[in-house]
């Protein structure tokens, strides 16, 4: 029996037929039904010229092309290259969760893993075309806190971020840090507090940009705290340099950014707003144990994780799920991990629901009381 391939050349698709000497060349199966792109060949003729080189082992394996799941494939995903999609510009949190993540899944899977960057909008335009893909396990989206954020603070999203995914696992998280200058006589999270209560409105503080999980984070400080302070919205980076140029002593950041300078001795971290201490630096705090009666409950946590199409297979969702979670075990993985500013994060498919959910509405909460709005 002939294997059945399908080519697409400059989008236009046509379906060949290989002998079945190639499919045994291949070590295909008779009739697997598999998507091939090739891009600037000059002839269909060309492109399956090179299907056959393929299929004999005469050149190297070309990644397949996402699209609808061939019959029979879902009982042997994954059938053909996974697609991660990451809603942020190459570097950032959700990049490289996807590409750490990803490498280690693709050895599980022994199939290729693509992180595919689709930036805009604050994350919507990846995660509206995840939620529009084909929902069989071959296309995931990077979920990441901002999202929450979005679905807090946008009303006409074409999805809705809890009902319309089906959640995988959460795997990483960057924590958020309260950073101060030495200038700052602040050591404590308690003599913070002190400080801005003494001082109300008088202080400024910077994070991460308008509607950033950091901004989040410092709001949800102030309103635990009744605390008052400037917000001015910049990027990690510069918020650190301003604090380096004694621009302002004040920085709600991502640990990873500021930690050189944490110890070197030119900034002090006050406190984490995340759940746990960081693996990263487990001496520095967290707003739960900082001893402040208002924050015993606080957790802001800046995380990244795995959703899929809301129609995709409980059983492959389940596996994924797994595979993250064993992943993450992994001494390897998680000096990889720790290289790229994240820590472990691992939340079951039920409880990434769960968290996705509460985010959402304590953003909205904060977002009327702080006034919060999209740019």
């Amino acid at each position: 029996m002939d294997c059945i391939t399908t080519i697409s050349l400059n989008d236009r698709h046509r379906t060949m037929t290989l002998p079945s000497f190639a499919c045994a060349a291949s070590g295909a199966s008779p009739s697997l039904r598999t998507a091939v792109r090739f891009e600037r060949l000059p002839s269909l003729a060309a492109a399956a010229g090179l299907c056959l080189s393929a299929a004999l082992g005469t050149v190297a394996p070309v990644h397949a092309q996402p699209g609808a799941s061939a019959p029979g494939a879902a009982a042997a995903w994954p059938a053909r290259p996974v697609r991660l999609v990451a809603t942020f510009s190459p570097g950032g949190g959700a990049d490289l969760t996807g590409r750490i993540i990803g490498a280690r899944l693709a050895e599980t899977w022994k199939q290729t893993v693509v992180v595919e960057n689709r930036p805009g909008a604050g994350g919507s335009i990846g995660a509206e075309m995840v939620f529009r893909a084909t929902p069989d396990g071959h296309t995931l989206l990077v979920v990441a806190t901002t999202h929450t954020v979005n679905a807090a603070l946008l009303s006409k999203l074409p999805f809705d971020l809890v009902r319309d995914f089906k959640p995988v696992a959460l795997a990483t998280a960057a924590p958020v840090a309260l950073v101060v200058t030495p200038r700052l006589k602040a050591a404590t999270l308690q003599e913070f507090t002190s400080l801005l209560r003494a001082q109300p409105g008088k202080l400024d503080y910077a994070s991460c940009g308008l509607a950033s999980t950091h901004h989040f984070a410092m709001e949800a400080y102030k309103f635990e705290t009744k605390t008052n302070a400037l917000h001015i919205p910049t990027s990690c980076a510069n918020a650190v340099a301003m604090m380096m140029g004694s621009q302002l002593d004040i920085g709600a950041v991502t640990l990873a950014t500021a930690l050189p300078f944490v110890q070197q001795g030119k900034l002090r971290a006050i406190a984490l707003a995340s759940h746990s201490r960081s693996p990263l630096a487990p001496e520095i705090p967290t707003f739960r144990d900082s001893g402040i009666p208002e924050l015993k409950g606080l957790a802001v946590d800046n995380y990244y994780g795995f959703l899929a199409p809301l129609a995709t297979p409980d059983r492959v969702v389940a596996r994924i799920e797994e595979d993250v979670r064993v992943g993450l075990q992994d001494p390897d993985l998680l000096k990889r991990m720790a290289g790229a500013g994240l820590d472990p994060f691992f939340r079951s498919a039920a409880d990434t629901r769960k968290l996705l959910a509460a985010d959402i509405e304590r953003n909205r909460r904060l977002a009327a009381v702080a006034n919060i709005k999209p740019e």
